[in-house]
């Protein structure tokens, strides 16, 4: 099921943004100054698929999709919250629910299909389009949508995923100014921008520019001048 990725007000107010930028072009840090966090820990999200073997217990193993509100469904486990838990959570709960019918269960969960949770989602919105997930926003991991002209899409947060990366996923727009991108990331709690410069990493082939993605951050893409 493909989950809306960002919601109304959301979108209008990302898409403001935008022109706030096109407008002022307004000076902001450049992300790679930015300290990177150097752990991450995967936690399941709604859409994901889990493979849960039990050890011994072929007849148990199966795969669940997680529901929209986060929960699964298994053999004698019946409804179990699942997102926002990491594997290695889920698969102990599973145990302590199995231990009612087995002696010592040996529970292993694996994820496929990754969508995560929302914050650890990268979401982009701007003048993208004609990467791997299609041109103007549209299909991909975690869906996509648009308002006016600018679109929108989400694609799941890989450990070591660069900037690079997610524009090989969403692609560029003729029309984008990508020396005037921002991520929008949070720090210690509260959202702020940061300057990348993804003409400099393309046209000029500026590594330096390729800076490290984090899970929860919102890319946003606006108009080139003519």
């Amino acid at each position: 099921m493909i989950m809306p990725i960002f919601s109304k007000k959301l979108l209008c107010y990302m898409n403001a943004f935008v022109l706030m930028l096109s407008v002022t072009g307004c000076s902001q840090p450049l992300l790679e100054d930015v300290q990177q966090a150097a752990d991450y820990t995967y936690q399941i999200g709604p859409g994901d698929s889990v493979n849960i073997f039990v050890w011994g217990n072929p007849e148990l193993s199966t795969s669940a999709p997680v529901r929209p509100d986060g929960k699964i469904t298994v053999p004698l486990v019946e409804e179990l919250l699942a997102s926002g838990k990491t594997p290695f959570e889920l698969a102990r709960d599973i145990e302590k629910v199995l231990s009612t019918y087995i002696k010592s269960p040996q529970v292993v969960v694996m994820v496929s299909g990754f969508k995560g949770i929302s914050t650890q989602q990268i979401r982009v919105i701007g003048r993208i389009g004609g990467g791997s997930g299609g041109s103007g926003g549209s299909g991909g991991s975690g869906g996509s949508g648009g308002v006016g002209r600018y679109q929108g899409k989400s694609i799941p947060y890989e450990r070591g995923m660069t900037l690079l990366d997610v524009i090989i996923q969403i692609g560029l727009n003729q029309y984008a100014d990508g020396n005037r991108a921002s991520v929008i990331r949070d720090v210690n709690g509260e959202l702020k921008p940061f300057g990348v410069r993804i003409d400099d990493l393309i046209d000029d082939t500026d590594l330096s520019a390729n800076v490290l993605m984090m899970p929860g951050d919102i890319l946003i893409i606006p108009d080139a001048y003519f």
